[in-house]
């Protein structure tokens, strides 16, 4: 199993499996089942609690929530047929127009 900045990509190919093999087993059928509205919720929930835990000071809370924000967020991206990797690019994107 990897255990470096790559994982990303293969956690992304298991949430593309199961928004297209959905099962009643596993949570990102249900969340995707449960609709885009949803989705987007989980997401912004996440980013609430990420950013109290930062106001807390607990840096295993913002571990935690850090996680929870990037699956979630994961989820949201491949379930508009987006990827990780465009985000990148439009980060790549900005930087070398911002470096002019």
């Amino acid at each position: 199993m990897s255990t470096d900045i790559s994982f990303l990509s293969r956690l992304e190919e298991i949430i593309a499996t199961r928004i297209n093999n959905p099962s009643e087993d596993s949570y990102v059928s249900q969340l995707i089942a449960s609709g885009d509205k949803r989705v987007a919720q989980k997401v912004g929930e996440e980013a609430v609690e990420l950013s109290l835990a930062a106001v807390a000071g607990d840096s295993q809370e913002q571990l935690n929530e850090a996680a929870d924000l990037v699956f979630h967020l994961l989820v949201l991206l491949k379930s508009k047929n987006l990827a990780l990797q465009d985000v990148v690019n439009l980060l790549q994107q900005r930087h070398e127009l911002s470096a002019r």
